[in-house]
């Protein structure tokens, strides 16, 4: 969703020319005043006030709307919602119902290159948090590496693990022709 299209404004519009637009819209498609309209009506004012209302949150407040501004209309694509914006006065919008076809990232259209996806998700919690975990898992089997050879050598001072395999072979093969 275009959130200055749904304002009918341009990029470049004031934070003025917002809050006017985001009140004429409000004005007309409130569900207040389609109390008494049809249900198809109804609906239609419901989600344009929405649409309007998640529009005006997000571009009233300079951090969102810069972020809006650098991932483009993108922001809350194919989350639940509960994440990202919403619309203020009490509505929400689960995305989940979407039936429009997800935007691709990839695209030629994508106003964020592939570059800075990759950059973001390397510097994302989880990504991080994976690196963390897998160097704790190879630090710990390094550890155990090392302990398990330094026990060897303790226990068996000058022989190599392939002679002792040899010697065992060997015992075996004597206790066999007994």
């Amino acid at each position: 969703m275009d959130y200055y299209k749904v304002l009918g404004l341009s990029s470049n519009a004031t934070k003025d020319e917002i809050k006017e637009a985001f009140r004429n819209i409000a004005k007309k498609f409130h569900p207040d005043k389609h109390s008494a309209s049809p249900k198809s009506v109804r609906d239609g004012a419901t989600v344009r006030f929405k649409q309007a209302s998640e529009a005006y949150e997000v571009l009233v407040d300079d951090h969102k709307r810069a972020d809006y501004n650098l991932r483009g209309n993108r922001s809350n694509q194919g989350r639940p919602s509960g994440y990202g914006y919403g619309y203020g006065y009490g509505y929400t919008y689960d995305n989940r119902k979407k039936t429009s076809s997800n935007y691709d990232y990839y695209s030629k259209k994508a106003s964020v290159s592939r570059f800075q996806i990759a950059l973001g998700y390397i510097n994302s919690r989880a990504f991080l948090l994976n690196v963390a975990f897998a160097g704790a898992i190879l630090s710990g089997l390094a550890i155990v590496e090392i302990g398990r050879d330094a026990i060897w050598k303790m226990q068996n001072p000058g022989k190599s693990f392939e002679d002792a395999m040899e010697s065992i072979h060997k015992t075996k093969a004597v206790k066999e022709k007994e």
